[in-house]
């Protein structure tokens, strides 16, 4: 039997036999949340914590799906695509893969010169538990749990992670992440990585969809894209999205790692829950207004998307979908200067919410 096939059948049967830290076995499977009157639904895995799945009408009436994603499972699995999950322990970047705590340097297990979301294997790469289903009713939701263990991709300290989705009305979707350290101080920067196409997932690109981001400053990156510790303002620079700006107007302005488009954290104003983005395709009439209580938000335009076949056999390209990934700042851990993301025992649990709001 080939490699590749090899390899295949191993995360197949990883998915049916997979088993916890405590010897409990766990399954992969896929819940599906959906209002009463059956127009707008999600689908969830505990694979990664992976919204698949985000089902709305258009000004019309038409239900499509405005995620990117797979048909199958195993795509998930086998592909590297970020499609949708939850990235944590640490999202975006670690300069060094390293860091310094209560006077301790922290090594993490980098690829290359730095850690992304997480490392090789985050928590988008692991198999979540189902605490709690209600697939409907007025305010349907399914909550998952992962235990972090001490040590894990070089992280300190054992982590308990929750993560709720909830459908409300009229259409709305709400994103609850919390985490508790238990016995060590530890960063936890936990973000959802949906990629959004408002006039559907196999609609093209997203450059004709208006964009406003409520930030009036934005943290410079280097070439490695690490945050250079600057908060600078966006006035006078193409990073200004305070007005509502077709995508397309300022994709070859900016760019990110090398390739036109926008990759970058805005710090974003005010403080709690408050509105981040607002999202429009003026074709379909969808809007996404996206509310959260994180300091930071980044702004990717799948630059670097590229030929990859998603759901239905449609092949996603190039500048296909918008990420909107309310955050802490990128690098925090070594930039004092930056809202702090380190979570201690006995203290303040980390929480994250997220606000979806649809409109037509």
């Amino acid at each position: 039997m080939a490699k590749a096939a090899l390899l295949h059948v191993a995360l197949l049967l990883c998915l049916a036999f997979a088993h916890g830290a405590d010897g409990a076995r766990k399954t992969v499977g896929v819940y599906e949340l959906k209002n009463k009157k059956g127009d707008f639904s999600i689908k969830v895995t505990n694979w990664g914590a992976t919204l698949m799945s985000v089902i709305v009408p258009d000004s019309k009436g038409n239900l499509t799906d405005v995620v990117l994603g797979y048909d199958t499972l195993a795509e998930y699995v086998d592909v590297s695509s970020a499609f949708g999950t939850v990235v944590g322990r640490v999202a975006n970047r670690i300069a060094n893969g390293s860091f310094v705590l209560d006077g301790k340097t922290i090594h993490l297990n980098k690829d290359g010169t730095t850690v992304l979301h997480g490392g090789h294997r985050g928590f988008n790469k692991v198999i979540w538990t189902v605490k709690e289903y209600v697939p409907g009713g007025d305010s349907p939701y399914i909550t998952l749990y992962y235990h972090s263990f001490d040590g894990e991709q070089g992280f300190p300290g054992d982590l308990d992670v929750y993560v709720t989705y909830q459908l409300s009305c009229p259409y709305q979707l709400s994103a609850r992440m919390n985490a508790t350290a238990l016995n060590k101080a530890t960063p936890v920067n936990l973000v959802n990585h949906a990629y959004w196409n408002l006039g559907g997932h196999g609609s093209g690109d997203v450059l004709g969809q208006l964009l406003q981001v409520f930030a009036s400053r934005y943290t410079p990156v280097d070439r490695s894209m690490i945050p250079t510790g600057e908060v600078a303002p966006v006035s006078g620079t193409p990073y200004d999205l305070r007005a509502p700006t077709p995508l397309g107007s300022r994709i070859k302005l900016v760019s990110g790692a090398g390739m036109a488009g926008f990759d970058i954290n805005y710090a974003v104003d005010g403080v709690g829950l408050r509105p981040v983005a607002r999202l429009v395709d003026p074709a379909s009439g969808r809007a996404l207004e996206l509310w959260a209580d994180q300091p930071g938000v980044q702004l990717y335009t799948s630059n670097w998307l590229s030929n990859v076949k998603g759901k239905g056999g449609v092949v996603y390209g190039q500048y296909g979908a918008v990420c909107l990934e309310t955050q802490g700042f990128p690098d925090a851990v070594n930039h004092p200067n930056f809202p702090s993301q380190i979570v201690r025992p006995g203290g303040a649990a980390y929480r994250h919410d997220m606000l979806f709001k649809f409109s037509f």
